[in-house]
């Protein structure tokens, strides 16, 4: 099926961070992938998480920080942060804020999101 998707559902977070999902289970119905756009305050951070999707973060402008089992890595334009379901990680950013785009295969859904103390 050939479809056209006009616009994005805001997803409601903590912490000033923005989620605009394109495709995915929100805005298009979709359940095995999810697309959105993110954007993130300076300073912003938000709980560790263990999702049971695979996620690739691409950088689009300033620098994801993502702490993880093996480490912390900083993640900058035009570089791609990939995780798969079941490790625990922690989202921040620089002190820029950061542009980016989330990519979730089985699409994102806050009960599959796992965040710490929620």
């Amino acid at each position: 099926m050939v479809r056209k998707i006009d616009s994005a559902t805001r997803i409601p977070v903590p912490g000033g961070k923005t989620i605009d999902e394109y495709v995915g289970v929100a805005n298009s119905g979709d359940a095995r992938i999810s697309i959105a756009y993110m954007k993130a305050p300076a300073g912003w951070d938000e709980p560790a998480q263990t999702p049971e999707f695979a996620e690739y973060t691409l950088v689009l402008k300033g620098t994801v920080i993502v702490e993880h089992d093996g480490g912390t890595t900083e993640v900058g334009v035009g570089q791609v942060f990939q995780c798969e379901p079941g490790e625990r990680i922690r989202y921040s950013c620089g002190p820029d804020g950061a542009e980016y785009v989330a990519v979730c295969l089985p699409a994102f859904s806050p009960e599959t999101v796992n965040r710490e103390g929620e």
